[in-house]
């Protein structure tokens, strides 16, 4: 494959990988609000709605991460386990997330009247806290790391990733605070389950939209000998 095919590629790749990025965030900034629209058990469309939504949102981010891990690996092979760590944790978070969205579904399509699955769907609560707090930080600081290092993306990238990382790290202790879903603290709270949860959403939209804006840079066409560009 010629310098100019491989270059074409490495374009469509990355708006891709942009592309995903934004349309990932922007529907989850759309289901968030969802949560929070109703006092006590919600209906069973506002559920199932939202689960819906998510769904297309977790297959979004699918594209990314997958799209994130071979500009790295383009730019720089020596970052590929790095990429591979954030791919893995991503893909875990991924299906954890579907299960987490599976057993709210099921109590909900399964019960005569309408029940709140945040707090009725006892299997969920690590899911969507402890458990997904800790791999949405190992993806954020194996992704910001990788996207630095291999000069895909400037010092910034990493940095907000890690003040992120960190910020999910502190709620994985939320276990041991009960299932108060109106406590902002807790397994299965509205600070650790959905606020916090969504922060990752925002360093996606940035990287996605740095990645559109630089259509032309040079270090992801794969010709071979070319470097990573200056990090800034």
């Amino acid at each position: 494959m010629t310098y100019t095919a491989l270059r074409s590629d490495g374009i469509a790749l990355r708006g891709f990988t942009g592309a995903t990025g934004v349309a990932f965030t922007v529907l989850q900034v759309i289901e968030v609000p969802l949560y929070f629209v109703h006092d006590g058990a919600p209906p069973d469309s506002n559920v199932l709605t939202r689960i819906l939504l998510s769904l297309v949102v977790l297959v979004l981010f699918l594209g990314f991460v997958a799209g994130v891990r071979e500009l790295v690996r383009r730019a720089d092979p020596a970052c590929g386990w790095v990429a591979d760590l954030a791919h893995g944790a991503a893909l875990a978070y991924i299906a954890v997330t579907f299960v987490a969205h599976s057993l709210q579904a099921g109590e909900v399509i399964a019960a005569e009247e309408p029940v709140d699955p945040t707090i009725t769907a006892e299997g969920s609560y690590l899911l969507y806290g402890s458990i997904g707090r800790i791999l949405t930080a190992v993806f954020l600081v194996a992704a910001g790391y990788a996207a630095v290092r291999c000069g895909l993306l400037g010092r910034w990238a990493a940095r907000s990733a890690y003040a992120i990382a960190l910020i999910n790290l502190a709620f994985v202790p939320s276990l041991y605070f009960g299932n108060d879903t109106g406590q902002f603290f807790s397994s299965n709270g509205w600070g650790t389950t959905a606020t916090i949860a969504s922060l990752y959403a925002y360093w996606v939209l940035a990287v996605g939209i740095a990645l559109l804006r630089r259509p032309n840079a040079r270090h992801y066409a794969g010709r071979p000998g070319v470097t990573s560009e200056i990090r800034r």
